[in-house]
């Protein structure tokens, strides 16, 4: 049975760590994986304007999606580092959800450092039970079956730490796990090496694709290796995924099967 997955990320790169492995395993398997931005990403970088910067991210996105093979990397034209939790965007994911119909939806927990990716999560939890709501965005029909709703890992311990209810091993995939992150130029080369590491510049032209992967890793390593838990499914690289207590329930056996290709 084909299997439908929907990934909500705050910014044009947000989906790429969250779920980018998993994407891949699911395409070539036949599945369809639609990744959505919630904002253009219009404010990440130290230097660019920000409408040629949200020309660029999208950019960026395409060519990601390309390399997953994605159904589609939706780029919603709301401004980075401004989103508001209002009724507008939570019935722009009303729809994306009723149109795609996926099995899963997947987003951030709202206990995150960045505003951006608390308002997104809280706003797709929203949806959990109005995209069952008929008079809600009456202009889309209600699915036939309600969605799985979702965590994707991270390392924050307050209210609680990251429970892994789904492990997914990426070993196989973290080749083109690294390509899709290297199609985000603007991020992992100028603005968070900027933003994160001390102003630093990379010249990522400069760099052989192992240098280029050497770096990934080396930044953002404790993203891409996942919780501990992976060390004891013999693997390095995993994904893990929380269930959430909103949309359809199911057991923790049938919430893995879920993301088994």
């Amino acid at each position: 049975m084909e299997k439908r997955f929907l990934v909500f990320g705050a910014h044009p790169d947000d989906p790429d760590l969250m779920f980018g492995g998993t994407a891949v395993l699911l395409t070539r398997a036949g599945h369809k994986v639609k990744f959505v931005s919630v904002t253009n990403g219009n404010a990440g970088h130290h230097q660019m304007p920000q409408d040629e910067l949200a020309k660029r991210r999208r950019g960026e996105a395409t060519a990601s999606a390309q390399i997953a093979g994605l159904v589609e990397y939706q780029i919603l034209d709301n401004p980075d580092g401004r989103l508001e939790n209002t009724l507008a965007v939570r019935e722009q994911m009303i729809r994306i959800i009723r149109e795609f119909q996926p099995h899963a939806v997947i987003s951030h927990r709202p206990c995150d450092y960045h505003p951006d990716h608390r308002n997104t999560a809280q706003m797709v939890m929203d949806t959990s039970f109005l995209v069952g709501v008929p008079h809600i965005v009456p202009d889309v029909p209600v699915p036939e079956i309600c969605p799985v709703y979702a965590y994707s890992y991270d390392r924050f311990t307050d209210p609680r730490p990251f429970r892994t209810d789904c492990l997914v091993n990426v070993d196989s995939v973290m080749d083109v796990k690294y390509r899709m992150m290297d199609c985000h130029v603007s991020q992992f080369y100028e603005w968070l090496p900027w933003v994160d590491l001390g102003k630093m510049a990379i010249d990522r032209d400069s760099m052989s694709e192992a240098e280029r992967n050497a770096w990934l890793d080396k930044n953002w390593g404790f993203i891409l290796r996942g919780p501990a838990e992976h060390a004891q499914a013999d693997c390095r690289y995993a994904e893990a995924f929380e269930a959430s207590v909103y949309g359809r329930q199911i057991s923790k056996t049938e919430f893995q099967n879920i993301f088994r290709p």
